[in-house]
């Protein structure tokens, strides 16, 4: 069975669709999915192995200049490519309007949320297959029941899996344990303070524990230098692409993010990940898995979802460590199977 799947963007948004891949992969061993996804994340799809094809969009840069892609060929070309093959069913697990347009020409039936499911409601009239999801869930498990209700499979009572190819990733075990940095992030109020980075990079050099710290653009880059200035065992990476990051993340003894789709790389590779959430709740999008901490700010701004209101000041390094450091103490706990996400400061979040 062939299918093709749409869920284009972004990052954290990709890696919830990967366990659904995996219960459609071990419900029919024969199924394969080719992906369309935005061109900056097509790295990722190539690492589940239920994947044949992946099929790189540019929505994003695209309508920027929608005369100048029509003109220089590129839609057509995505078009060509995409109907190249015959599929047994489309898939639309994005649920905009953006991803149910490109579902338009195909012959096979095109499956998709429900009016009542979907994010923008518009979207479903493109679908022959209109599936309705309860909600209040969790991202992760709202796309597993899309795609059994789409595949017609029961889904599998334990936590979803990933089922990522680490050892494309990793090729060597580093030369010492180290925990990595997950520090950049798109809204202004989800950094947390650079004072509290640098406090908890200074608690781990004190107990001889090295510190890596990954950065993609120049602010990204000055936060990293100014953490680690004079900090013996803090290295700042050089600029890496998906492939290199994710590479760090698979080699750490543990992680600290924000709110940041790279945080949910961090699950995707059943890496112990400590996530700080300040305007936004993990109850439906927080990093999924084992080992996956949530730690809530309390501050008047947390939780508002709003993009720049400062609302960190309740969650200090001291915390952060403290939840931190039995990762490090005893790493194999981390490996323990849980029923569903480990939340730290539950009630808070």
């Amino acid at each position: 069975m062939r299918v093709l799947l749409i869920k284009t963007s972004s990052l954290g948004d990709i890696i919830h669709t990967l366990p659904a891949l995996t219960d459609a992969w071990r419900a029919n061993p024969k199924i394969q999915f080719d992906w369309v996804v935005e061109e900056g994340f097509a790295e990722i799809p190539h690492w589940h192995p239920a994947v044949q094809q992946v099929i790189p969009v540019a929505i994003r840069r695209w309508r920027k200049n929608l005369l100048q892609t029509w003109r220089n060929g590129e839609w057509h070309d995505f078009k060509q490519r995409v109907h190249q093959q015959k599929y047994d069913l489309v898939i639309d697990a994005q649920g905009l309007l953006k991803s149910a347009w490109l579902t338009r020409g195909f012959k096979a039936p095109v499956a998709g949320f429900s009016r009542k499911s979907v994010r923008e409601p518009i979207a479903s009239f493109f679908y022959d297959r209109q599936i309705t999801v309860a909600p209040g869930l969790h991202a992760v498990e709202r796309l597993r029941q899309l795609f059994a209700q789409a595949l017609n499979y029961a889904v599998p009572a334990e936590l979803g899996e990933y089922s990522l190819h680490r050892d494309k990733l990793v090729t060597a075990q580093p030369l010492e344990p180290y925990v990595l940095f997950l520090h950049g992030t798109t809204w202004a109020s989800k950094h947390w303070p650079q004072a509290q980075w640098r406090a908890l990079a200074e608690r781990l050099v004190e107990q001889n524990i090295a510190v890596r710290i990954p950065w993609g653009n120049a602010t990204e880059e000055a936060r990293a230098h100014a953490i680690a200035e004079n900090l013996a065992g803090v290295q700042v990476l050089p600029k890496l692409n998906l492939t290199g990051v994710a590479a760090q993340i698979a080699g750490a003894q543990a992680c600290v993010a924000v709110d940041t789709g790279l945080g949910h790389l961090a699950a995707a590779l059943d890496v112990p990940c400590v996530s700080l959430y300040g305007p936004t709740l993990p109850g439906l999008v927080g990093a999924y898995g084992q080992g996956q901490v949530h730690l809530c700010a309390t501050g008047p701004n947390a939780g508002s979802g709003d993009r720049h209101l400062e609302c960190f000041a309740s969650l200090p390094a001291e915390q952060v460590f403290d939840v931190l450091q039995p990762m490090l103490s005893n790493p194999q706990q981390n490996q323990i199977n849980s029923a569903e996400p480990v939340l730290a400061n539950k009630e808070k979040c």
